[in-house]
């Protein structure tokens, strides 16, 4: 759990880019790609963050010789990409838009028992893309097979749309508590603007 745990990467210029794992936060640490940011919007590298004392409130990993403090958010080194306005087409999240749930019969299943189903079937001319194609337990799309939802007396529990979230969206609560100054602009302008004499 600790190493798949969710670390925030922002962007050169602060911005929240998406998440990573902790295994991937500290290979990138290691890699000089990104530096830690602690809650005071102080960078570290990796050498400098593992000699930083563990403290009881800390979530920590064991390594050989130590404890290593957890990472919660770092920033890259370089410039790398603006986030991502859409959310990629993939099966992982048309279960999470369909919350894991046949769209036939409405039963919310395990992912082994669910498989994606196109509504007007590729053999009609059906695309694969977010508004054809849906969650569907096995029974029903053995059912309903290469035929029109209508043709198979079947109807569909929602219709398929193109989902509006982003990559925060599969975030546990506790993180966005440590994360929220980056997410806000307003804390990010009031810590990162250059202050007048």
């Amino acid at each position: 759990m600790t190493l798949s745990a969710r670390v925030l990467v922002l962007n050169k210029n602060f911005i929240p880019i998406e998440t990573t794992s902790v295994r991937r936060a500290f290979l990138m640490l290691y890699q000089d790609v990104a530096k830690v940011v602690d809650e005071e919007y102080r960078t570290y590298d990796f050498h400098s963050w593992a000699e930083l004392s563990v403290e009881a409130h800390h979530r920590s990993l064991g390594l050989v010789n130590r404890l290593i403090r957890l990472p919660r958010v770092i920033l890259l080194n370089a410039f790398d990409r603006l986030p991502q306005k859409t959310v990629r087409f993939s099966r992982l999240n048309i279960f999470l838009r369909d919350q894991h749930s046949c769209q036939y019969c409405g039963r919310r299943l395990a992912r082994e028992q669910l498989n994606l189903d196109h509504v007007i079937p590729r053999s009609k001319g059906g695309q694969s893309n977010w508004e054809n194609v849906v969650c569907s337990c096995i029974p029903c799309n053995y059912k309903k097979g290469s035929r029109s939802v209508s043709a198979a007396g079947m109807s569909l529990i929602r219709k398929p749309v193109r989902p509006r979230w982003s990559f925060l969206s599969e975030v546990p609560r506790h993180n966005l508590l440590d994360w929220k100054p980056f997410l806000n602009i307003v804390d990010y302008s009031y810590w990162n603007l250059e202050i007048e004499s």
